[in-house]
């Protein structure tokens, strides 16, 4: 009789282990899939905050100043550039939120706080000397 006992005990604490991992696993699969639309949700409101925030009445720097950019950094803005008084180049990210700069953000500040940064030309289609 004692052997039935623990055979049903090991079957029951089984049963109840298995069900308690099966439970576990739903929980942290919808978590991870609530974590997964947080994370899509903030992307899409931070691109809409690129789009909307340049067109807001008290942005600090007049559209036709700004370039957008996408990759890297959101926009480039000539400053007073469109009233022929070009008063300083800035790098501008947008960001929503608690969103932090990414790694290659990280390394464009990093460039720029260095002042490594230079204009180049590429001339293309020049004609030749014919001498």
């Amino acid at each position: 009789m004692d052997i039935v006992a623990l055979l049903i005990g090991i079957i029951f604490g089984f049963i109840i282990g298995f069900l308690w991992v099966q439970i576990r696993r739903i929980g942290v699969e919808k978590k991870i899939r609530q974590d997964a639309v947080r994370g899509s949700r903030n992307a899409i409101t931070g691109e809409i905050y690129e789009k909307i925030l340049p067109s807001m009445p008290n942005f600090p720097y007049a559209p036709k100043d700004m370039v957008f950019v996408g990759k890297g950094t959101d926009y480039i803005i000539f400053d007073g550039l469109s009233e022929g008084d070009l008063r300083e180049i800035i790098f501008l990210e947008i960001k929503s939120g608690k969103s932090r700069l990414n790694a290659n953000e990280k390394m464009i500040k990093k460039i720029l706080d260095e002042k490594i940064v230079r204009f180049a030309e590429m001339r293309v289609g020049a004609p030749k000397n014919d001498e």
